[in-house]
């Protein structure tokens, strides 16, 4: 992808004036038309080692500085919260540069899976009439968000080549509406100590979002705690999540080791090594297993608002409800469900725009491996719109969770029967995919599926409003100011 380097024009279709990014400016003396693909680029100078900072120096000097942004320096609500009272500002102000500019922005956000995560959930809280797509450069160690819609999972290049070529890519790419997810955790005021969620050393983004409600939100009941967050790509409980806990405390605790994407990976398989889920049988006891500690409900268009129960195998130690088709670095753990017995069980190909939430189990990492071979997938559980977890009481003193690749440690209280953590469907945002991209849509009357011969079977082993979830959550600083009507942005 060299050809464009010969137009000195091509970065023109990405530059947005500096009067634009400036709060109270005047309208521009624009003698050209607005630029055809307008990019606002958000990226996380601490991912990816030094490649972070690296690529944001050649963002800056390709384009406008004003719209690249560090988001250790400034929080992204607080970036758009601005740039969007500029539009508004400049409709008043009839600047049809402006206003196209609006129409065609796109963003792009450089980071890993959480950094990503941040992003969606303050562009979700914004409710713009036409909310800027977005597009995600691999910046981290699983990079499924990036992968998943066809930008890759290995870091990026930082030169001024490697840049332009992904550009060129954000100009081309195609959009995708998917499915975010509402997760709401409830239980009663322990007795002893806290239930706050306990993070790697400090809080990850997508961690931000997933907080404690409010005594005015309608979500909040007396005696109890009520956390709320969301996520896009999954939610995992068990085995995986904690591997991914202590491989993110030993990074954070020693981060200059931990500059290489392989010796990333080649540390965490080691950590499913040392903690002894390998020979989970021998090395952990039954209250390890997710049927022992919780009962699993689910709720699908077949059920007519009634949750039924879902069977577990007393041998899955982790579970995972799955959105997009990458997991833990790209694999599918869904796969392409095929054959009789499929279809009976009502399982269909995992779209991102369904509605519906895959549910995977896994025994033990051996059982994870599987997903290395071809066609091969864990434990197929079922899909659903609804799911809900509830513990048993005194089942565990605490359990490992997980957010889109950002792990924590979650204290439960030994004497509350209560603890019920449940997720719902709550909207969609828009990203940018390229257009042989893994992630498949409903709505695409090219998607089809084809088996690719028989696959392991699967039988060997044993009411919330859209009110109460108007806000996504990870965004709590974010408040557009009183006078600014962002709905009349159109």
């Amino acid at each position: 992808m060299t050809c464009h380097q010969s137009d000195p024009n091509f970065l023109m279709n990405f530059r947005i004036p500096s009067y634009i990014l400036v709060p109270e400016s005047s309208k521009g003396e624009t003698n050209h038309d607005a630029p055809s693909c307008p990019v606002l680029v958000f990226i996380n100078s601490k991912s990816g080692g030094q490649l972070g900072g690296e690529l944001f120096k050649t963002y800056c000097t390709l384009l406008n500085e004003k719209q690249v942004f560090d988001l250790g320096e400034e929080a992204p609500d607080k970036v758009l919260r601005r740039i969007y009272a500029n539009f508004e500002n400049f409709k008043l102000q009839d600047d049809q540069f402006a206003m196209k500019t609006m129409e065609k922005l796109k963003l792009i956000v450089a980071g890993g899976d959480g950094t990503a995560g941040w992003l969606l959930g303050v562009v979700c809280d914004l409710k713009l009439s036409h909310p800027p797509p977005i597009a995600t450069v691999p910046l981290g160690t699983g990079n499924n968000l990036p992968f998943a819609f066809g930008w890759g999972k290995k870091n990026p290049g930082t030169d001024q080549h490697a840049v332009e070529s992904f550009l060129k890519q954000v100009m081309e790419a195609k959009e995708m509406k998917i499915d975010n997810w509402h997760i709401l955790m409830r239980m009663k005021i322990p007795k002893d100590g806290s239930c706050d969620p306990i993070a790697p050393l400090e809080l990850p983004h997508s961690l931000h979002a997933f907080h404690r409600v409010s005594e005015g939100d309608k979500l909040n009941m007396d005696g109890c705690h009520t956390f709320r967050g969301g996520f896009w790509n999954y939610f995992s409980m068990g085995m995986d999540a904690q591997i991914s806990y202590a491989f993110h405390s030993e990074r954070k605790m020693h981060p200059e080791k931990f500059k290489n994407q392989l010796v990333n990976q080649s540390t965490y398989a080691k950590l499913g090594c040392t903690q002894g889920w390998f020979m989970a049988s021998l090395f952990h006891p039954p209250s390890r297993n997710i049927a022992h500690m919780l009962k699993v409900k689910i709720m699908t268009a077949h059920d007519h608002g009634r949750w039924q129960d879902l069977h577990i195998p007393s041998s899955i130690r982790s579970i995972v409800c799955l959105n997009l088709p990458s997991f833990s670095g790209g694999l599918n753990p869904w796969g392409m469900p095929n054959g009789k017995r499929h279809h009976e069980k009502r399982l269909t190909p995992p779209f991102v725009d369904d509605g519906l939430l895959e549910i995977v189990g896994f025994r033990d990492a051996w059982h994870g491996l599987a997903l290395l071979a071809p066609n091969g997938h864990g434990r197929r559980l079922g899909q659903a719109h609804r799911i809900r977890f509830e513990f048993h009481k005194g089942a565990a003193d605490h359990t490992y969770m997980r957010i889109d690749g950002e792990p924590w440690k979650q204290p439960l209280p030994v004497d509350d029967d209560t603890v019920v953590v449940e997720i719902s469907h709550l909207g969609q945002v828009n990203m940018l995919a390229t257009h042989d991209c893994r992630s498949k849509s409903v709505h695409e009357a090219s998607t089809t599926h084809h088996d690719d011969g028989e696959e392991e079977d699967d039988s060997e082993e044993e009411d919330s409003t859209a009110e109460e979830f108007r806000k996504f959550g990870a965004a709590d600083t974010f408040k557009i100011p009183d006078e600014v009507d962002l709905s009349h942005i159109s």
